[in-house]
């Protein structure tokens, strides 16, 4: 076994009190880096953690739920694929709330993940135990997904870096739906330079997804160092109410730095983001309500014992057991929302609004080249704090999903702690496939 793996057990050994990590199979593991050891790519060596709703063959992909706990993945998602032609090492799956519905990484049937920075404090969700075995030194990298901020919440509350890539930019083919026009496979790094790096293995067209994109790629890593983003636009009209003071300060310094460096401010208006939060919770919840009625224990996933008079509560019995409380709350909103007598009402204007939101970024894109907001509103809060208060929960999305609903690229980089120690981020958007312009922006920013 290569120095890295055994490094890696010891030092995941040493934080198994954080609960980074679903599974980790050492058997797996050893005959997985002997498989690799040969291949001379650009991940060569390089330990990745997968977030455990994508697909990795022979590892069970539980989604983080009792549904799922012993269902082990048949074949690869295409990203793995593309990882082990490049050499790098996967290590394990890692933790996340359930069926990544979720802002905290405490609604999973594996329990809580710690926030490595501070243990009292949540790590972010939906993708916590990726961005906490990044900042815990266990992995290079991670891989996680993003429906409405499950790459960059927890990589700003980690202080680490984040890209949720342009929608289409990377195969989903291998992740398990969540909300299918809103998910994104990303990457979860310690720098900018190594999110360029994974981006550019995993990202283009892919023949078994149909929504991937047949648009050329970038070549990242040449374009990072160059000056091509000249304005920066900055909608302070969402800076104005519910900004933690620490957030806000640390945003402002940064915008401040960003001007020092010769980029051109501009204040813009996105006057529909206000709804954003009600939009993506009544399409994200639509979509996991029709995703998620695959599940209901006859071909794989938790069946139940107990006698039953009928189909229906066979499957209802499975889904009671197998589901968690968050994952019922929102396949129950999403049923009544897509119901007779509700659709217009809920569904079909919130699709509406996504447009609306969508050209509001579009006309901010014809006078800027990109655009920087809080990640969260504020730092990591404490695991509990939140848990019995799903509106507040929400609410802690409420600068990153407008980002999904519009399908652009967003990047959360490192711009400071708060006055209690805990990181703070800033997001970088980007235009449609302009991933190589947030990269060099967050560069730029990385160096403040």
């Amino acid at each position: 076994m290569s120095n890295s793996i055994q490094d890696f057990l010891k030092k995941y050994n040493e934080t198994l009190d954080l609960n980074i990590m679903t599974r980790v199979d050492e058997a797996w593991l050893k005959t997985h880096a002997k498989e690799q050891a040969g291949i001379n790519g650009s991940l060569s060596g390089k330990l990745i953690a997968i977030k455990d709703n994508i697909n990795v063959k022979g590892l069970a992909n539980s989604c983080g739920s009792e549904f799922l706990k012993n269902y082990i993945a048949p074949y690869d998602a295409t990203v793995i694929k593309k990882i082990r032609k490049a050499g790098g090492i996967i290590v394990g799956k890692a933790n996340l709330d359930e069926f990544a519905m979720g802002s905290s990484t405490e609604y999973s049937a594996y329990g809580v993940t710690k926030n490595p920075v501070n243990p009292d404090h949540v790590p972010g969700g939906s993708s916590g135990g990726s961005a906490a075995a990044v900042a815990a030194g266990l992995v290079d990298y991670a891989l996680g997904s993003d429906t409405g901020g499950s790459i960059r919440q927890p990589a700003g509350f980690c202080g680490v870096v984040g890209l949720k890539p342009t929608y289409g930019r990377v195969s989903r083919y291998g992740i398990t739906a969540f909300a299918s026009s809103l998910d994104q496979i990303g990457p979860i790094t310690k720098t900018v330079d190594q999110s360029a790096e994974l981006l550019q293995v995993i990202a283009g067209k892919d023949e078994h997804d149909a929504t991937s994109t047949d648009i050329e790629v970038d070549n990242y890593l040449d374009k990072i160092n160059d000056d091509s983003v000249k304005t920066v636009g900055v909608p302070y009209h969402l800076l104005e109410e519910g900004l933690h003071p620490d957030v806000k300060a640390r945003i402002l310094a940064a915008i401040d730095k960003l001007k020092n460096a010769g980029k051109e401010i501009k204040d813009i208006s996105l006057p529909h983001l206000s709804y954003s939060i009600a939009v993506y919770y009544i399409l994200a919840t639509a979509e996991a309500s029709s995703n998620l009625a695959r599940f209901d224990g006859v071909r794989y996933g938790k069946r139940t014992s107990g006698d039953v008079d009928s189909i229906n509560d066979f499957y209802a019995a499975n889904r009671e057991a197998g589901f968690g409380e968050e994952v019922k709350r929102r396949i129950m909103l999403g049923t009544y929302v897509l119901s007779s007598g509700y659709y217009d009402a809920y569904y079909a204007r919130a699709q509406k609004v996504r447009r609306l939101i969508y050209e509001d970024f579009q006309k901010a894109y014809k006078e800027v080249d990109t655009i920087v907001l809080p990640t969260c509103p504020t730092p990591a809060f404490k695991i509990g704090e939140l848990v019995d208060d799903p509106m507040a929960m929400y609410l802690s999305d409420i600068f990153t999903v407008s980002i999904n609903i519009a399908g652009i690229p967003g990047i959360s980089v490192p711009v400071g702690n708060s006055s209690e120690g805990l990181p703070v981020g800033m997001q970088i958007l980007g235009n449609l496939y302009e991933e190589s312009k947030i990269l060099q922006l967050a560069k730029v920013v990385e160096s403040f």
